[in-house]
């Protein structure tokens, strides 16, 4: 059985060129690219998560002006010259130096690290590696969860999201009747706060995506010259 609701899986779809999710990525990224157009080529960038179908959906697949490293937990084959898919951890990039990136990019990733100790390791990780960091996450605060779909589904109680995993499909996930899987597949999802993300980028600023009025989603952009004045003018905090 399916819980969530077709409509929003089709919605939230970010494969589908037309779904709310993907117009959304779409606008972000135009805003990422606002903010590095100040820094000097070739542009050298660590994509904590990242694939080759999100750069080549956004024309940067195969540009000479810019390098891409993305980096997972299992590598994808390469299939573009400037990108370089690499296996790690995004808890520990050890196999990167102090500011050997230009930028480092991460889009929905964060959230996926089961504890706000994990996310910690992740956020000083980033702003050892990279010169300048953007980072993107869902709130905690939007009600409808979007990986899940379930309208409130992280302010519930773990016991009720895990039976209700195992009973029916939530979102991507389920239904999943092992009742250790589902739990697991439960607590790796941890939605950040605002002000958790400021304790953790410290020298970050956050820019609100609102969608209804609401904020969906935080991205914490640091290290950039004119940070905070861009951000002003999109509405930043």
């Amino acid at each position: 059985m399916q819980l969530s609701i077709p409509l929003i899986r089709r919605l939230a779809d970010d494969q589908c060129t037309d779904s709310l999710a993907n117009k959304l990525r779409n606008r972000r990224f135009q805003l990422f690219e606002e903010y590095v157009a100040q820094l000097p080529r070739p542009i050298k960038i660590l994509d904590v998560g990242g694939t080759n179908a999100f750069w080549e959906q956004r024309g940067w697949a195969g540009r000479r002006d810019v390098q891409i490293v993305t980096v997972n937990l299992e590598a994808e084959p390469k299939r573009f010259e400037n990108v370089e898919p690499a296996v790690g951890n995004a808890t520990n990039l050890g196999q990167f130096d102090d500011r050997s990136f230009d930028i480092v990019f991460s889009n929905s990733v964060i959230e996926h690290l089961f504890s706000l100790e994990n996310q910690r390791k992740m956020a000083s990780e980033i702003q050892r590696v990279g010169k300048a960091y953007w980072v993107q996450t869902p709130n905690f605060w939007f009600p409808m969860e979007p990986h899940f779909h379930v309208p409130a589904w992280q302010w519930l109680p773990v016991s009720v999201r895990v039976a209700m995993l195992r009973r029916w499909r939530c979102g991507w996930r389920g239904p999943c009747s092992d009742a250790a899987q589902a739990r697991e597949l439960v607590l790796e999802l941890r939605l950040m706060r605002h002000r958790e993300l400021k304790t953790l980028f410290p020298g970050g600023v956050l820019i609100p995506e609102k969608f209804w009025g609401l904020v969906k989603s935080w991205t914490v952009v640091g290290c950039l010259s004119e940070t905070k004045q861009r951000s002003r003018l999109h509405n930043g905090t």
